[in-house]
């Protein structure tokens, strides 16, 4: 048998693309390096220009590789640091994904 589909408004996982409502998209994997605005995001184990204590040593199960935009620490989305001196971090532009109906 199979198993009984997910309550109504249930997220539809797809974390190389999407990230989920219900996570504040923490399970987003996807490749986007740039923010909401366009700035380039700063790798994640980079402290230049921005040092910070969010690094995949201390967030091993948070996906920070490369630049990419993750929420390893309960932001309201998707997120990097960026290459900008003036601007420490932003919000990405990381699409939510569907919910069931």
């Amino acid at each position: 048998r199979a198993p009984p589909p997910p309550p109504s408004g249930s997220c539809i996982p797809d974390p190389n693309n999407c990230g989920c409502a219900s996570t504040q998209q923490a399970d987003y994997r996807g490749t986007m390096a740039v923010t909401a605005t366009g700035k380039t995001c700063q790798a994640w184990n980079s402290q230049s220009p921005h040092s910070h204590g969010v690094t995949p040593g201390n967030y091993p199960s948070s996906g920070l590789e490369s630049n990419y935009c993750r929420n390893a620490d309960g932001e309201s989305g998707a997120w990097c640091y960026t290459t900008d001196p003036s601007s420490r971090w932003e919000l990405c532009g990381v699409q939510t994904c569907d919910t069931t109906t």
